[in-house]
This record gives structure tokens, sequence and C-alpha cells, in this order.
């Protein structure tokens, strides 16, 4: 009987280790695209996503005028590698609250999601004139 419950735990560890990822998560993320036209309308509506997998959000504003690109949810079950502005890297350590166009211009988003749910996504104040998307992540 012991020697079946020490093999079971043998192959219970084998199972378990091999759900750990090999090398460096944090690589060659998968790209995301999302634009925002002139009448504050998103290009694409819904993003699926996975726990545990590297992206690259680039956020392409066409918007002409100030606007905050929020999703407070996925940002807060999210790890935020770095927010790149124009070749400037930006490591949080904390959390961000949005990001904030001033003009049109793009910026990368370097994440991996943490926790799975639905998480919407908007531009602040815009959610009534349809500025709103989710990030479905599994």
């Amino acid at each position: 009987m012991l020697r079946r419950a020490m093999l079971l735990g043998c192959v219970g560890l084998a199972v378990v280790g091999s759900a750990y990822a090999a090398g460096n998560l944090a690589t060659r993320p998968t790209r995301l695209e999302l634009a925002i036209d002139k009448d504050l309308q998103f290009s694409k509506k819904e993003f699926q996503l996975e726990t545990g997998k590297y992206y690259r959000l680039t956020i392409d504003s066409k918007a002409g005028d100030e606007v905050m690109f929020v999703a407070p949810d996925l940002f807060r079950n999210a790890w935020i590698s770095q927010i790149v502005i124009a070749g400037i890297e930006v490591h949080p350590i904390g959390g961000i609250e949005g990001i904030e166009f001033d003009e049109d211009g793009k910026v990368d988003l370097y994440f991996v999601p943490i926790r799975p749910g639905d998480f919407t996504f908007a531009l602040k104040g815009h959610e009534a004139r349809g500025a709103v998307g989710k990030f479905v992540v599994r």
C-alpha cells in the first residue's frame, strides 16, 4: 500500500510539474491591436485572452481630442510588464488607472492576465456613445 501511494505521489508530481512554464513567459507577446477613431469608436469590441499568456496591446488613437482608455478590472487582474510610448518604457510596480491620449498617438501595453473573467474597457466619459468593449479572459 505504501509503495502504491509513493508511486501515485511521484506521478502526481510529474503531472503538476508539467503545468509550470519552461523559460520566460514575458517573451514573444501575442499582438493585439485596437484603434480609436474620430467618432470615439473602437475598431474591435471584444478580445479573447488566456490567463498566463503574454500580450502586447497596441492602442492607436485617432480621436483628435483628449480621451482616456480605461480597463480597471483587467488592470487589477493582470501583471503589467511595461507601457511603451514613443520608445520610452514605463514599468509600473502598482497598477494603472488608465492611459490618457492628449492628442493622436500610439501606446503599447505589455501584460499577462492572471485571473479569468469578463473585463470591460472603455473611453472614460464616453461609454454612453458606445465607446466600450470587453476582454474575455479564460
